[in-house]
């Protein structure tokens, strides 16, 4: 195994971490712009499920956007420090 994929290894797991945070905010932002409540949890009684399922896909999409832009943004930084890409 490469030392610069073992360097990463918790550097990469506090930018996952960072990064689940940060699309948590994002999420909750976007949904209150929609719908101007706060986002529906998959049991709450009085929400449909169209809105439980669309926020739930909306959800699913920052995550996926925000964790492939740090995950990109880390192994392009730890490029640039170690002169090696981390995978």
């Amino acid at each position: 195994m490469k030392v610069s994929k073992i360097v990463y290894k918790p550097f990469g797991l506090g930018l996952g971490i960072a990064g689940g945070m940060l699309a948590g905010v994002v999420f909750k932002q976007a949904w209150k712009r929609l719908s101007h409540d706060d986002a529906p949890d998959a049991t709450d009684e009085d929400r449909t499920w169209s809105e439980v399922l669309l926020a739930a896909t909306l959800q699913g999409a920052i995550y996926a956007v925000v964790k492939a832009t740090v995950d990109r943004a880390g192994a392009t930084a730890t490029r640039r420090l170690t002169g090696t890409w981390p995978a």
